[in-house]
């Protein structure tokens, strides 16, 4: 059976080398990374709209006629989800938080202050925004479902097949990002601050995801918690990538 080294473990190993390689990296390497940082950071404010471009239009063509009412269905449960976390996070914060994050900001440094600069920097203006890239993904796969466009779908999943090649340089900005905050000093404050909320946290969002793949998998008529499962990967980036 061949080993493979998948995405979850190489995030994972990227966090543990990021934060170990911070306490002993000369700051000329830190700044190395951090330049690759910068430049892979603005390489994805530019690839995040066609990446939602790529994967979203050719997923709503695969569903067919059905699109249409899938999407709204999608659309309705998105927001209504939305709603129910956002409140809920501000009941919880309002209730929990003030008390746990007591003194909190003692323990923070000034990260701008300490952290290590990137050598330099390379703008790369998105083509256009994230709302512009869904409203035109939702447009091209309804238009392809409904259209039953072969040409048009053939070169969406060729698109497709390009953004997904962007995906595996995600652990190398993860490495950066925590090897800046080993030098700056954040990793034990934050840490220590994390551990109060880690609890709460992690309950709020397993009862938020659980009852979300509870009616997918109602919907879908399959194992939720094997649904869930295949999410992980997505979970774990998000974290290592401060995206949550």
């Amino acid at each position: 059976m061949k080993f493979r080294f998948g995405l979850l473990p190489r995030v994972v190993l990227a966090i543990g080398l990021g934060g170990g390689c911070g306490f002993f990296f000369p700051v000329w390497a830190t700044r190395i990374a951090l330049t690759f940082n910068d430049i892979f950071g603005q390489f994805l404010s530019f690839v995040i709209p066609l990446l939602i471009l790529g994967l979203v239009a050719p997923g709503i063509a695969d569903l067919g006629r059905n699109a249409g009412r899938l999407l709204a269905l999608t659309a309705a449960l998105a927001y209504a989800f939305t709603l129910f976390s956002g409140f809920g996070t501000y009941l919880t914060g309002r209730a929990l938080f003030p008390a746990l994050l007591e003194g909190a900001a003692a323990v923070l440094p000034d990260a701008a202050a300490t952290a290590p600069a990137p050598y330099f920097t390379v703008g790369m203006p998105p083509l256009f925004g994230v709302m512009s890239a869904l409203v035109l993904a939702f447009v091209l796969g309804l238009g392809m479902a409904y259209t039953h466009s072969v040409k048009l779908k053939g070169v969406m999943d060729d698109f497709k097949s390009i953004i997904d090649r962007v995906i595996p340089l995600l652990p190398f900005y993860i490495f950066g990002i925590f090897l800046s905050m080993t030098q700056s000093g954040q990793v034990a404050g934050v840490l220590g601050v994390f551990v109060k909320l880690i609890v709460v946290i992690f309950f709020m969002t397993v009862v938020l995801l659980l009852a979300q793949f509870s009616i997918a998998g109602l919907v879908a008529r399959k194992n939720p918690l094997r649904m869930l499962r295949t999410m992980l990967t997505a979970y774990v980036t998000a974290l290592g990538t401060q995206s949550s």
